[in-house]
Order: structure tokens, then C-alpha cells, then sequence
């Protein structure tokens, strides 16, 4: 159903360069690991245990290398130990295997767990966005959502998994190699980590201005997607106004910005590799110069100080690589601030704690007083009241603005009344489950929603039990078995996006069908016939006559034509009803409805015209 009065985004609403208000600003990196950690990979914790197992002895082995290369030098080369020139390169081969085996399996249980990770993220926006306000999904634009789902969720699982590799595997590694420096010669350690300090002020700056950078690339990704979408939605208009060369342009400027946003998030990052291993050189070649210098004045053997700048050398690139993590965490913690504002979204419509199933025996609709205001503008409504009796056909008319979709919205429960009740059969829908009241109902809007799948599964969306007679039943009392047998392969037909492959008539049959399927006692109608013409508007009105009867009815009426045989006319304005009656009741009496009805059908009052919900 269309949003009404103004408030559902046009599609030519370019995406514009303001705050991204689904951010969560304050959040920490720590608590980004934690919530992570906890939330999604504590319950793979098997997988989390041998992953980290397996980086602790990949980090282990790197530690025993100095030391055999140390017992090579001494034993080997300098005291001629032939027995250990048999035994050491076994032993060198079985460290490496190990360590080689411990590699792959923590880069196999890494990798299971950043698609699990990913895919976690991802079921739980959905989830959030399938069970959100309609009134937040649709004053967010749809490209902020997709490039959560396509952009912010690899970032988070790429950096979670190198934070993950880099804090255990690549962590302990350094220190069991740090360890062995200090234990094999503590002046030449102090030597070579003396710029670690110098390193960490270094990353610390270089991480704000990351975050920075990816924090506007992001938003400029979502853009991208919001243009795209528009684009390819509002294809007509554009080749229609020649726009063309200007939707080409504002395209080329957002990749231009991700593009600059990226090179400055590259060029940070990059500075932290070069910083870390300058500052590492330095450290090596005094630890050199030391060792060096005590080897021909002193007492340092070959063997200990080929050890110690073993071990040395191989702490280089995991530092190198715990750095580098460092940078890369603060993008997952800009993605995650986005991902988690989507997932932590918290509906307003939610269920009553015991709520129970509305039992709809007759299908009478009550609205009592009802007020309603959306977030972003005035009252929608004000002391509405309205009796829908059992079986009663009720036509709300009136200007656009005047609040006729926004009852419909609210007897789906779509959004809660800021005050009064609405009551089914005598029972507020705010005490019932939110699966009950709206199963108690059938939507048919004006521009029908098909999805890209076959006619048989479109039919029978929301009613997945029915079997292949109840099916064909519905598509006959439809006037829609007819034209779908004609269809290259019948009910197994695909109808394309949006049902793009029907005619505007074929797909409003369908949605009658789905409609018939449904069988509900209530049936909401928001001008299923105004968007067609007029050999398939009477397909259609056929179609309806059998949908109608014995059902309750609440219809938005924008062709006067379409509510002259209902029960109840109603006129709305400026949220209240001003008239009510029949047609004939209301002609008579001369009002508002009898201005509008002339102004469509004698041509009369041309500013009084009324206009689409």
C-alpha cells in the first residue's frame, strides 16, 4: 500500500550528503569484539576452541625455530656435533609440520566462521526489517538498508577474522618470539621492541582518521545503491525527460567520492606497515651493532646471536600484521555501528506478553476516537469514528491528505493509533497477536505486488497450504484462469520483477486471487481498479464482484464510479469525516460529495478535483 499524505520517499529524491542517522556513534572497538564474540561466535564455540587451539600452536612453533637455529649454529657448525646433524633436521621438519597443520586448520576454521558471521548479520537485519514499524523502513531510503547488507557486513567479518588472527595467532606469536629474545639476551630484546611504544601512538592517529574515511565511503556506498535503485525504477522518466547525461553525472560523482573516501582509507592503512618495519629496523640493526660489537669484544657466541636475530626477523611480520589489524579494526567498528543500529532497532507495534489470537466470527470494524500523528508531521487523524457493520461495503473519498490510507494502515496494525482503539468483533487489535489481525484481512492496493516468481506461488503467498484445486478455484473466481493458461507454461509461469511480464489487468486478477485464496471476513481495498483501463478495469470489477460478497469491506475510492453501489459513502477531510450516507443520500444532500461527484462526472468545480491518496 502506498503511504499517504507525503510521507513515503519519492523515487526521484536524489541521496543527498547529510548525517547517517542509523549510526551508532559511541561504541567502542571492544565493544564491537565483545557483542560479536558473545552474540554470534560464543555458539559455535567448538569451532571458536579449535580455531584458537590451533593459532596457539601455530604462534608456539614460530617460538621454537630461534632456538633450533641456535643449537644449529653452536652444535652444528662451531662444536662439529655430528649426532645432532642427524637429529635436528628431523626435528625441524616435524615443527614445521605441526605448524604447518596448525595453519591450515586455523585458516579453515577462520574462514567457517567469518561466512557464519557474515551470514548471522545478515539474517539478523532481516529478521529486524521484516518485523520493523512500516513508518521507520519507509522514511529510511532502501539503499541504506542494501548497503548494510552488501557493504558493512564483509567489513565487520574482515576485520573481526584478521582482529581474531592477529590478537591470538599473530598476539602470541610475538610473544612467545619476544619471549625468546629476552630470555636468549634481555639488552638486545629491550633493543629491538624499544619502538613498540612509538608504533602504538602512531596507530592510535592513524586509526581516527580510518574511521573517518570509511565511515563517509560507506555512506557513499548506500548512496550508490539508493541511486541505482532509483534509477533503474524511474527508467522511463528519465530516457522520457532526456535525464540521461545527469543521472550518468550524479553517479560518477558518488564513485568519484568512494573512490577518495577508499584512497584515504588505503593510504592510512598503508603508512602503518612502513612505520612498523622502519621502526623494527631501527631496533634490529642496534640490536646488530650490540650483538655484533659483543661478538668480537665480548662473550656472545655465533650460535646466540643467530638464534636471537632469528627470532627477531620472524617477529617483523606478525607485529606487522597485529598493526596492520589495528587499522582494519577500525573500519569493522564503523560498519558495525551501522549494522548494529539496524539490528537493535526496536518496533513500537509490537504484541501485548500474553497476547491472544483475535477470533473474527463477523468481521465488524470499530474505530473509537482515534488520533493519529506520524513522527515527521501533524495529525493525521483527529476523534475519528467509524462502524463497519458485518458485510457492509464502507467507501472512505476525500481529498488527498485527508487520512483514507492511513485507516487502512491502521486496521492492519501497520501503526498503532496515538489515541482511541480500533476493535474487530468487539476485541482491540492491541490485545491480539499481530499474526491474527492481520490474517483476518486481505490488502489489494492499486498497483498490485508481484513477486519474481512463478503465477502458482504469487497466488498462493500467505496461504502456502493450499493444495492445487483450491489454487485453480481462486484463479477461476479471479476471471484469471482463463488468460493464465494461455501463458507459455500455465500456473508454472515466472511473472518477472514486480509481475513486469503481465499486463496491468493480469496482475490484479492475480492479487484477486491471492485474495480469494486467502478467504479472510475483512477486505481492505485501497482503489484496486484506478490504474487501469477500461476493458480490463470491467476484467477486474467482474473479478470483484465475487471477492465482495459476504466479506466486510473497507475501500479507498478515488473514481466516484467505483463506491456508487457501496453501503456507506464517507467523506474525509483533514482527518475527520465530514459526510456520510449513500450515494443517493448524499447527491441529495449537496454537499461535499455531490461537489466532488459533479466535478468528475459534469466537469464542474474544476479546483475541487479529487485527488489519489
Amino acid at each position: 500500500m502506498t503511504a499517504e499524505d507525503g510521507r513515503k520517499p519519492h523515487l526521484a529524491v536524489a541521496p543527498g550528503p547529510g548525517a547517517d542517522t542509523l549510526t551508532v556513534d559511541d561504541i567502542s572497538a571492544t565493544e564491537v569484539m565483545r557483542r560479536l564474540f558473545r552474540e554470534i561466535l560464543w555458539p559455535h564455540r567448538r569451532i571458536l576452541a579449535l580455531a584458537l587451539v590451533s593459532m596457539a600452536i601455530g604462534a608456539a612453533t614460530a617460538g621454537a625455530v630461534p632456538f633450533l637455529i641456535q643449537v644449529v649454529a653452536d652444535e652444528v657448525f662451531v662444536a662439529k656435533n655430528e649426532r645432532l646433524l642427524y637429529l635436528l633436521p628431523i626435528a625441524i621438519v616435524g615443527v614445521m609440520a605441526v605448524r604447518g597443520a596448525a595453519d591450515w586448520t586455523s585458516k579453515v576454521t577462520d574462514a567457517w566462521l567469518g561466512n557464519v558471521l557474515v551470514a548471522d548479520l545478515r539474517i539478523r537485519m532481516f529478521d529486524t526489517l521484516t518485523a520493523a514499524d512500516l513508518a521507520w523502513v519507509q522514511r529510511t531510503h532502501s539503499g541504506r538498508f542494501v548497503s548494510a547488507f552488501v557493504n558493512d557486513a564483509p567489513v565487520v567479518d574482515r576485520a573481526a577474522a584478521k582482529t581474531m588472527t592477529a590478537l591470538v595467532k599473530d598476539g602470541l606469536t610475538v610473544i612467545f618470539l619476544t619471549g625468546a629474545m629476552f630470555y636468549m639476551d634481555w639488552r638486545l630484546a629491550l633493543m629491538v621492541v624499544a619502538g613498540m611504544p612509538f608504533a602504538y601512538l602512531f596507530l592510535r592517529k592513524q586509526r581516527k582518521r580510518i574511521s573517518g574515511s570509511v565511515r563517509r565511503s560507506l555512506k557513499e556506498s548506500g548512496d550508490l545503491g539508493s541511486l541505482l535503485t532509483q534509477t533503474l525504477q524511474s527508467l522511463r522518466v528519465v530516457k522520457a525527460y532526456r535525464q540521461e547525461k545527469r543521472e550518468a553525472e550524479r553517479f560518477r560523482v558518488i564513485v568519484d567520492n568512494i573512490v577518495r573516501y577508499l584512497m584515504k582509507t588505503a593510504r592510512s592503512r598503508a603508512a602503518v606497515g612502513p612505520v612498523t618495519e622502519a621502526l623494527s629496523g631501527v631496533g634490529i640493526a642496534a640490536a646488530i651493532f650490540y650483538g655484533g660489537w659483543q661478538g668480537i669484544y665480548g662473550t656472545v657466541t655465533l650460535g646466540h646471536f643467530a638464534g636471537f636475530l632469528t627470532a627477531a626477523m620472524l617477529t617483523y611480520p606478525p607485529l606487522r600484521s597485529v598493526a596492520q589489524a589495528q587499522a582494519l579494526l577500525s573500519e569493522g567498528v564503523t560498519a558495525a555501528s551501522r549494522i548494529f543500529a539496524i539490528i537493535d532497532h526496536a518496533a513500537t507495534v509490537t504484541e501485548k506478553p500474553g497476547a491472544r489470537p483475535l477470533a473474527v466470527p463477523k468481521g465488524r470494524i470499530v474505530f473509537e476516537n482515534v488520533g493519529f500523528a506520524y513522527e515527521t508531521g501533524g495529525p493525521v487523524l483527529a476523534d475519528f469514528d467509524l462502524v463497519v457493520e458485518p458485510g457492509q461495503k464502507v467507501a472512505l473519498v476525500g481529498p488527498s491528505g485527508a487520512g483514507k490510507s492511513t485507516v487502512l494502515n491502521l486496521v492492519l496494525r501497520f501503526f498503532d493509533p496515538t489515541s482511541g482503539r480500533i476493535l474487530i468483533d468487539g476485541e482491540d487489535i492491541r490485545d491480539a497477536t499481530l499474526a491474527s489481525v492481520r490474517a483476518a484481512s486481505a490488502l489489494l492496493t492499486q498497483d498490485p505486488l508481484l513477486f519474481d516468481d512463478t503465477v502458482r506461488a504469487n497466488i498462493a503467498y500467505g496461504s502456502e497450504d493450499a493444495g492445487e484445486r483450491r489454487i485453480v478455484e481462486a484463479a477461476r473466481a479471479a476471471a484469471a484462469h482463463d488468460f493464465i493458461m494461455r501463458m507459455p507454461e500455465g500456473y508454472e509461469t515466472v511473472v518477472g520483477e514486480g509481475g513486469n511480464r503481465l499486463s496491468g489487468g493480469e496482475k490484479q486478477r492475480i492479487a484477486f486471487a491471492r485474495a480469494m485464496l486467502r478467504d479472510a471476513p475483512i477486505l481492505l481495498l485501497d482503489e484496486p481498479t484506478s490504474a487501469l483501463d477500461a476493458e480490463a478495469e470491467a476484467k477486474v470489477q467482474k473479478a470483484m464482484e465475487g471477492l465482495l460478497r459476504g466479506r466486510t469491506v473497507l475501500m479507498i475510492a478515488h473514481r466516484l464510479s467505483t463506491v456508487q453501489r457501496a453501503d456507506v459513502i464517507c467523506v474525509m477531510e483533514q482527518g475527520c469525516i465530514v459526510e456520510r450516507g449513500s450515494h443517493d443520500e448524499l447527491i441529495a444532500r449537496g454537499g461535499a460529495y455531490a461537489k466532488m461527484f459533479r466535478t468528475q462526472f459534469v466537469g464542474e468545480a474544476p479546483s475541487l478535483a479529487v485527488a489519489g491518496s
